[in-house]
């Protein structure tokens, strides 16, 4: 079994790293669907990395509670000083999502995984669904983005990206 990444040495220049790569594009994946979580009461946040689409879900539903997993304790710490207004709202776990054992109360009505299940194999997504799936709601909503390589022409420079970036990650 392959060792789960642990982005500690590179949290604190995540913000910026991204931003030199690939803009703001990132950023707007994973605010677009913002507006649309404000019934959200209960929130399954797997690997926000430092907590901006996070602190964002806080600022613009006073309603949500979440718990935070990731293996990152770094990342965890950046997360838990940006949420910090909310942080009566927040729960984090350090913690492989494939080893969190949500509480058996727990009722989860959103599951955030931004940039996060491509991490994992198919028999790990599939693992993960069904640890979870007992914790979740009948209207549970998952919200995922990832990197996803376009037709055409700008098929090879993206391919070239996307690569570029994963490769970034384990040297790093």
């Amino acid at each position: 079994m392959t060792p789960r990444p642990n982005f500690d040495f590179i949290a604190r220049p995540y913000q910026v790293l991204e931003y030199l790569t690939l803009g703001r594009r990132l950023e707007r994946t994973r605010l677009h669907f913002l507006p649309q979580l404000h019934s959200a009461r209960n929130a399954l946040v797997l690997g926000d990395g430092d907590g901006r689409f996070l602190a964002q879900l806080f600022a613009t539903n006073p309603n949500v509670h979440a718990t935070a997993v990731d293996t990152s304790a770094a990342m965890l710490d950046l997360l838990g000083k940006r949420c910090a207004p909310h942080s009566d709202r927040l729960c984090t776990r350090q913690v492989d999502a494939l080893k969190f054992s949500p509480h058996e109360d727990a009722r989860y009505d959103l599951v955030v995984s931004h940039f996060f299940l491509d991490c994992l194999s198919e028999t790990q997504v599939d693992e993960l669904v069904q640890r979870f799936a007992p914790a979740l709601s009948p209207q549970t909503l998952w919200l995922i983005s990832d990197f996803q390589i376009p037709s055409g022409i700008l098929r090879v420079p993206a391919r070239a990206v996307v690569r570029a970036l994963y490769l970034s990650f384990r040297v790093l």
